[in-house]
């Protein structure tokens, strides 16, 4: 697996040592963290890299969280591997859910989870996309994620009834024959 010129050039967008993180240090090793999450090719590989505890904490957002966003629609843009996307998923899905942080909130920040969600609109197509032809957790993350980011309510409940039908069809265990 290889790092996209799109993720590259989004990560390289932002200042990330400027940023704050939720492990109490600047955000400047977020890259790499990026970086090994989608060169690994599976779980194991991941092992020791997360953007768990870093972006956010639960759902309570830090600073480096609102140019993450941009750099997982990128990598989504992309064709990252099952775990890889999975992760990114997940995190999304932290992130558009997400308020800032009490530390942020003290420095001013109180809007990182607007903003989160605010730039993951951009790649709304993005999410469904990867939610159609992803798995069925997939599906049911993408189906989320559409719910707390999309302001269209005819819109969002078509494709959240899409994406959760999807993940349905694909859960349901086959009788053997």
């Amino acid at each position: 697996m290889s790092v996209s010129a799109l993720v590259h050039a989004e990560l390289e967008r932002h200042d990330w040592a400027a940023l704050s993180c939720g492990c109490g240090e600047s955000a400047e090793h977020v890259p790499l963290m990026f970086e090994a999450i989608l060169t690994a090719g599976t779980p194991r590989d991941m092992i020791g890299y997360t953007l768990d505890n870093h972006l956010e904490i639960g759902t309570n957002l830090f600073e480096a969280a609102v140019p993450a966003v941009g750099v997982i629609l990128a990598a989504l843009a992309g064709d990252p591997s099952p775990p890889a996307r999975r992760h990114l998923l997940d995190t999304l899905c932290h992130l558009v859910s997400g308020d800032s942080h009490a530390i942020e909130q003290a420095a001013g920040r109180t809007e990182l989870g607007d903003e989160c969600r605010r730039k993951a609109r951009e790649g709304y197509w993005l999410i469904a996309r990867t939610g159609l032809t992803g798995s069925a957790d997939d599906a049911g993350t993408a189906a989320d994620i559409c719910e707390f980011i999309d302001l269209d309510d005819e819109r969002s409940g078509y494709y959240q009834a899409l994406l959760r039908e999807r993940m349905s069809a694909k859960t349901k265990r086959r009788p053997r024959g």
